[in-house]
């Protein structure tokens, strides 16, 4: 990942201004997503949450750097191949490379750099 036009600059996700930074909802096949997004330059930054049940309605093919900060997290991989993370456990997988899915039965909170 080549980080491009970004100048240095923080966010504070445990104060967030949550009014700057508002939740988008993406209803998934089952449950629903809240992602609390940054964007500038060629990055996004997020803070998602998952709720139980989730179950992503798209095979993704964007690189990203995930980890998961609460809650429990299955990956499956469009070749069958699953992965399951817990807190303090990332993935990092390169833009259309191997297309996923998330899924969780219990709930997830993520923070994600694509």
């Amino acid at each position: 990942m080549k980080i491009q036009d970004v100048p240095f600059c923080t966010v504070d996700w445990n104060s967030v201004d949550w009014d700057s930074i508002k939740a988008t909802t993406h209803p998934g096949i089952t449950g629903e997503a809240y992602w609390h997004t940054f964007e500038m330059g060629n990055i996004r930054v997020r803070m998602v949450e998952y709720t139980p049940g989730y179950l992503a309605d798209h095979w993704c093919k964007r690189g990203h750097v995930l980890l998961v900060m609460e809650g429990e997290l299955v990956t499956e991989l469009e070749d069958g191949r699953k992965f399951i993370l817990t807190q303090g456990m990332s993935y990092q997988v390169a833009e259309d490379i191997n297309p996923h899915r998330s899924y969780t039965e219990k709930g997830a909170k993520l923070f994600i750099v694509d």
